[in-house]
């Protein structure tokens, strides 16, 4: 089959390397000016753990005072306040304990074997190498921060996560470098896996990739007969399907085929720490709502959700709180070596968008904060799909026009 896939993140090249192995004749279209964005910028966890959706009746209590709090980890880029309001008004609606469950069941159910997936991808590319494994954590700043966070971890545990409660002197034996007594204790998600080098990983499979290259900025998708035309800044391609992988801007292509999307920007922010080593795994202060994550001869503090701002420039008060928060930790740092923005496609279900949208017309996109962990599963999917595989209803694109 001739398949064009729009988009080069993590997602886009993932599938590209699937379809193309599974021997479909595959085009991967995207604009050389960004490559890889949201991809390169993340955590790097595969955050198997991660079943909670972003929105639970915690937040939902608490979405007034986080939101119009410059100084939370989630917030809202102002100018786009106005703009977001459907998309709020849905995420207010999810986030209620019907939906907020009936969400973490389908995240735990994707999210079940991100593990085993990504050892078969990286092994299969010769990056075992790249893979880390030495467990998660979340620290707490109070022994009562810890007691609270008891009745969630219980729900991450009904649903099949290893959660591992550590005092604050089990804290420290397992994270040395840690301030005493900054912390009142954690909660260990064992097992868990990270890249040292997500640029490195997307390169490793970019590499391995026997496709065609067209840079450039897709603008339309137009049904041509049984098949697509794809139309871009250089021309337009004739294909028999497409794989929509465009990250933030992939409901502006489906719009005009009447797919709407409730889909936006999550931005989020990095600081990055040359030939500094502070923690052996990533390790995630609850109250500020960010990862340190030993990088390759880095370590990296990413993070933080700024709702809206697509196309916007950055807002360096949110960098500047992130350091604010890093150095609430780790005092002596040097000053960041580098700092980085980018967005999240994020949908008010926390669940991706996968699957047909229309005949020969594929979506890949709306992972918000684990496009990386699942970007095997999504692969997986997409193939399944344009093979006729049954249609996963809770994650499907169609689901919005019920």
């Amino acid at each position: 089959m001739e398949i064009a896939v729009v988009g080069a993140g993590i997602i886009g090249l993932t599938v590209a390397h699937r379809l193309a192995g599974e021997g479909h004749r595959v085009t991967l279209i995207a604009p050389a000016e960004e490559p890889h964005k949201a991809s390169t910028g993340n955590a790097g966890t595969i955050a198997g753990y991660a079943v909670d959706p972003v929105g639970t009746p915690e937040v939902l209590r608490d979405l007034p005072r986080l939101l119009l709090n410059r100084d939370s980890p989630l917030a809202i880029h102002r100018p786009s306040a106005l703009r977001l309001a459907p998309w709020l008004w849905r995420f207010a609606r999810q986030a209620g304990p019907r939906g907020a469950e009936a969400n973490r069941r389908v995240l735990a159910r994707i999210l079940g074997d991100a593990d085993s997936r990504w050892r078969g991808l990286a092994f299969s590319l010769g990056a075992g190498g790249l893979l880390r494994e030495a467990g998660a954590l979340y620290a707490y700043d109070t022994v009562e921060g810890l007691n609270a966070a008891e009745a969630g971890m219980d729900r991450r545990r009904a649903h099949g996560v290893t959660v591992e409660r550590l005092d604050a002197s089990q804290l420290l034996a397992l994270e040395p470098r840690l301030p005493p007594g900054r912390f009142g204790g954690g909660m260990l998600f064992p097992g868990t896996l990270w890249l040292s080098d997500p640029a490195a990983m997307l390169t490793r499979i970019e590499a391995a990739l026997r496709v065609a290259r067209i840079e450039a900025r897709v603008t339309a998708l137009t049904r041509r007969g049984a098949g697509w035309q794809v139309t871009h800044e250089e021309g337009a391609q004739e294909v028999e399907a497409v794989v929509l992988a465009a990250g933030a801007w992939s409901a502006r292509l489906l719009k005009p085929l009447g797919v709407r999307v409730p889909l936006t920007a999550e931005r989020g922010y990095h600081l990055e720490f040359d030939r500094v080593e502070k923690v052996a795994r990533p390790l995630c202060p609850v109250r500020r709502g960010f990862y340190f994550t030993p990088m390759a001869g880095r370590l990296r503090a990413a993070g933080t959700v700024e709702l809206g701002g697509i196309g916007a420039a950055p807002s360096p008060h949110r960098w500047d709180w992130l350091e604010e928060g890093v150095r609430s930790v780790f005092p002596d740092l040097p000053p960041p070596s580098r700092r980085w923005m980018g967005l999240r496609p994020s949908v008010p279900d926390s669940l991706p968008v996968v699957g047909l949208a229309r005949k020969g017309l594929v979506c890949a996109f709306g992972h918000g904060h684990l496009g990386l962990t699942l970007a095997p599963w999504t692969a997986e999917r997409v193939s399944a799909a344009l093979a006729g595989g049954p249609l996963d209803e809770a994650v499907s694109p169609l689901r919005f026009n019920r």
